[in-house]
């Protein structure tokens, strides 16, 4: 395939076949991606009989770059200029300046045209691909880009011999040296071997391209160190197995995902995760095909091997997102579908006009020539997979996995953010606060009773509770008739001295439809909520016996990402089951969301993103089981690494660490590669618009030709100038949300103590009074960060900038809390 024509071609002979129920074609990379229920063969078979060739894509194919094609061209193109130099010199140099000429041609015109046909014949063999691939698209009903070159350069070379011909029946000299300078050899050989020139900066480019899918394929070692007897043995990676043990040297990269099972080190992860700094691993702790063992020796267990590693795929998602296509691609499939024909149409129409006008045939035949030349339908073909190729290839050394084209392209359009609580912008790691059982109840007895009703439960907060009872050294008791009810609680019965007696915990509306709470525990419960933290009443024999509440901690960089959006203009919005006191708490500590919907079934989660979906592109983040509907409805589903397989496999952006702050950057990322396809089919388009009417000749009233050398010129840099731009996504920089941390180690490193400050706070009781407190510290001026423990009292704050006692301390008070001491 040389052009968008060919692409399209291709992609309607397959899409044509019975049982194809979508298919993608890409000219960037060459491949095509089939959905539906179709035989391999019958495929190749309909590609073939469209005039190309294919064949299964394997690993080999996969891994094959772009150096044997850019050598070809590059031979190409030396052969090219060696036979052209010399037809320049005759032409230009000697016809139009005089320079002398070998013995063997002076004073024979007749010789010097058939001097100028033996060069051109000989670059027209040399790249003789765009006469056979052109002609084989005429054949097929199929002309493309190779079709409008042949067409060029063979009417130029055509004509020309016409002309020597008549030479050779002229005697008049006058007439033999006006028809010599009517000859289009050195057009026609110029145009061949300049459309070859941009064809090697055009793949040169395209090479780029994929370097980031060639850096992951180069991350995994092809041999790893294998255990066996008490032996240590170096096998081919294809060989290790699931629980294997692995030995891996500092400096060697770890071959297969792994869990450490002895020693300590430190590993770099930069190449799969973006983070930079080498992470500390122990025993326990998983490793990740192709990172870098920086300093320990370690033995790990083999967990997941060939292409079920990470890496593997992390590549696949990479390799698949660029071969898809955006639907912003569509318009330029229709253009280039009747492009060539338009063009060849356009081309005749220019010949013939200037012929009426009454010009010469040569002059008309030069008009056409250029016509075809400067068209450039392999430009409109190249503007959209380019982009989606770097911009893909960027968010992955950046942590960023597009699964799609079409991601990028919608994520580039948001305009709503939806984002889960749990695990999204909390840690997903909730622990219980307060225990607060009934009057004649004791905090043991109640923590006992909802142990041995959470016991059973997979949810995060009964696992709170559950490690809560751990701690505090009290057994779950066995229930029998265990119940649960999606989104609102859960009910068992426990044996008793009175009998079997049934057992419920949940929230408000949960437990009020079999019990009474008390008004004081609902004053209890909403001052709490109104802290931040996730209240769940019990109670037993349809009495409440008391209530727990936990909190989950807010992640670090969650305020960060939200301001964000903020900056972004994207309307945030929270979703949460958690009750409107406790979501608002939470958002408000957050800060930069602008609407909370609180107490959201797993089933509301997807409806609420069709309602969104009516008001503009929505993407939904989110990482729990819960939210696979959600991001499946959405417009754009993110799954944060860290979450299930289910939520990344429903997802269409998976961001591979734990970070809220990468779905800012993705959207960013999007954004930035949206443009950049914009641009280059702007100037793909522009280039054509205005170049074929310049090339017909609108402008020489005016005094502008366009030779047909200089059409072929600028033909030949349109690709390059497209695949140039969607290269400088690679400037593309996520910013450094933590960079702050080497700020305050700076700060902390030096002498001046009047830089950190200890404020003492009383009325701190949860990790949301933290949040909260931290948060409007940093937003003074001259704070750069506060580190605050509702635990010890504290908060200790570094600046960058003096900042004086009565401002911190009326700034935590404006909070309702108490400042007794700053030192």
């Amino acid at each position: 395939m040389s052009c968008a024509a060919c692409s399209a071609r291709v992609e309607k002979a397959a899409a044509s076949l019975d049982g194809v129920r979508s298919c993608s074609v890409n000219l960037l990379t060459g491949t095509m991606i089939i959905e539906g229920d179709v035989p391999t063969e019958a495929v190749v078979d309909a590609v073939t009989r469209a005039g190309y060739g294919a064949i299964p894509e394997n690993k080999e194919h996969k891994e094959k770059n772009t150096e044997s094609e850019i050598k070809k061209l590059l031979q190409r193109v030396i052969i090219s200029v060696i036979f052209l130099l010399p037809l320049m010199y005759i032409t230009m140099g000697n016809i139009m300046w005089g320079w002398p000429l070998p013995s063997f041609l002076e004073k024979s015109y007749l010789a010097i045209g058939l001097f100028e046909l033996l060069l051109t014949l000989s670059v027209i063999i040399v790249n003789k691909k765009y006469f056979i691939s052109g002609v084989k698209g005429v054949l097929n009903k199929a002309p493309n880009m190779d079709t409008l070159v042949s067409l060029g350069a063979g009417a130029g070379f055509i004509y020309s011999v016409v002309m020597l011909f008549q030479m050779m029946f002229t005697q008049n000299e006058e007439e033999l040296l006006h028809l010599l300078h009517g000859l289009y050899f050195e057009s026609a050989a110029m145009i061949l071997t300049l459309i070859t020139v941009g064809k090697t900066l055009e793949a040169y480019s395209k090479g780029k391209t994929t370097n980031a899918v060639r850096a992951l394929m180069e991350l995994s070692p092809e041999t790893a160190v294998v255990v066996k007897d008490g032996s240590e043995v170096t096998v081919p990676v294809e060989e290790v197995r699931v629980e294997d043990i692995l030995a891996v040297r500092p400096g060697e990269r770890i071959p297969v995902d792994a869990v450490v099972t002895e020693g300590m080190t430190a590993v770099d992860e930069s190449l799969v995760t973006g983070e930079s700094i080498p992470i500390d691993k122990t025993v326990g702790d998983i490793v990740t095909a192709g990172t870098l063992n920086c300093s320990g020796f370690i033995y790990c267990r083999a967990t997941r091997v060939g292409e079920d590693t990470t890496l593997s795929k992390i590549i696949k998602l990479v390799s698949d997102a660029s071969a898809t296509k955006a639907p912003i691609a569509k318009t330029a499939d229709k253009v280039s579908g009747i492009f060539v024909p338009t063009v060849t149409i356009i081309a005749v129409i220019a010949v013939i006009c200037w012929m009426l006008a009454g010009r010469d045939i040569g002059f008309a035949l030069a008009r056409g020539i250029s016509v075809l030349v400067i068209s450039c339908p392999c430009a409109l073909g190249l503007a959209t997979p380019v982009a989606v190729m770097v911009g893909s290839g960027v968010g992955a050394r950046n942590g960023i996995l597009f699964k799609n084209a079409v991601s990028i392209e919608m994520a580039g359009k948001v305009r709503n953010v939806l984002l889960d609580k749990t695990g999204t912008i909390t840690a997903g790691d909730p622990q219980v606060t307060f225990v607060v059982p009934r009057e004649g109840v004791s905090a043991q007895e109640l923590l006992k009773l909802a142990a041995s009703l959470e016991a059973r439960s997979e949810h995060p907060l009964a696992k709170a509770i559950m490690k809560k009872a751990d701690s505090d050294g009290i057994k779950a008791e066995k229930v029998s008739d265990f119940k649960v009810f999606a989104g609102n609680g859960l009910s068992a019965v426990r044996k008793t001295e009175k009998g079997d007696l049934r057992i419920c915990g949940g929230n408000t509306e949960f437990i009020s439809r079999s019990a009474e709470i008390p008004s004081d525990i609902v004053r209890t419960a909403d001052t709490l909520s109104e802290q931040g933290n996730t209240v769940i009443y019990f109670s037993e024999d349809e009495r409440v016996v008391g209530l727990i509440a936990i909190s989950d901690i807010i992640k670090p960089d969650s305020s960060l990402a939200t301001e964000e959006f903020k900056r972004l203009k994207l309307h945030t919005v929270m979703l949460t089951g958690d009750n409107e006191n406790t979501a608002r708490a939470i958002a408000t500590t957050v800060g930069g969301i602008d609407e909370v919907l609180a107490e959201v079934k797993p089933d509301g989660k997807a409806e609420a993103v069709r309602s969104f979906k009516k008001k503009g592109v929505t993407v939904m983040v989110g990482d729990g089981i819960n939210d696979a509907p959600a991001l499946t409805t959405a417009d754009v589903g993110i799954a944060i690494g860290a979450g299930t397989d289910v939520a990344i496999e429903a997802a269409d952006i998976v961001l591979v660490k734990n970070s809220l702050c990468d779905a800012a950057t993705a959207i960013r990322l999007s954004g930035t590669v949206l443009r950049n396809i914009y641009e280059n089919l702007f100037w793909a388009f522009i280039y054509n618009v205005i170049g074929i009417p310049i090339a017909a000749g609108v402008l020489i009233p005016f005094g502008i030709m366009l030779d047909p050398m200089f059409a072929a010129l600028a033909m030949s840099l349109s690709s390059f100038c497209v695949v140039s731009n969607a290269l400088r996504l690679n400037l593309f920089k996520a910013k450094k949300y933590q960079s702050i941390d080497k700020k305050i180690e700076e700060i902390k490193g030096k002498d001046g103590s009047d830089m950190k400050k200890i404020i003492k706070i009383e009325g701190m009781m949860c990790p949301h009074c933290s949040g909260r407190v931290k948060r409007c510290l940093e937003e003074i001026d001259g704070v750069l960060a506060a580190e605050v423990s509702h635990e010890s009292g504290k908060a200790e704050v570094t600046m960058e900038a003096p900042v004086a006692d009565e401002v911190l301390k009326s700034t935590v008070e404006e909070q309702g809390y108490k400042v007794t001491g700053i030192e």
